[in-house]
């Protein structure tokens, strides 16, 4: 299990007399030791799912780099706009830049 630290571990991996942990200790090694319940210990175990240590969650559908940076450089869009858009968004408005033009090159040919 991953804190901000790095890996947390137990201090004992059974009862130096081999009889089985009592609800204490077992309480003390998943507060203080791995800094989990005991259903966010079993969910990780039986699911695989980790508990939350606080980190961000990556975006379901990052934006490429490429993208944003055409959005923002030659399309004119905002960090903020662009970091609101899903994927498809994203490329249907660069599309739709490379078919239509911006809203400058038409202004200009109307000149």
């Amino acid at each position: 299990m991953w804190s901000a630290a790095g890996i947390l571990r137990t201090r004992i991996s059974h009862p130096p007399d081999r009889m089985t942990y009592g609800p204490s200790l077992w309480a003390h090694i998943l507060r203080d030791q791995l800094q989990v319940s005991e259903e966010e210990f079993w969910h990780c175990v039986r699911d695989g799912v980790l508990p939350d240590r606080g980190r961000p969650q990556a975006p379901a559908e990052a934006l490429p780099a490429d993208l944003v940076h055409l959005l923002i450089h030659r399309v004119g869009l905002t960090d903020a706009e662009v970091a609101g858009m899903s994927k498809d968004q994203a490329l249907a408005r660069l599309q739709r830049y490379w078919t239509e033009g911006s809203q400058s090159d038409r202004e200009a040919g109307q000149r």
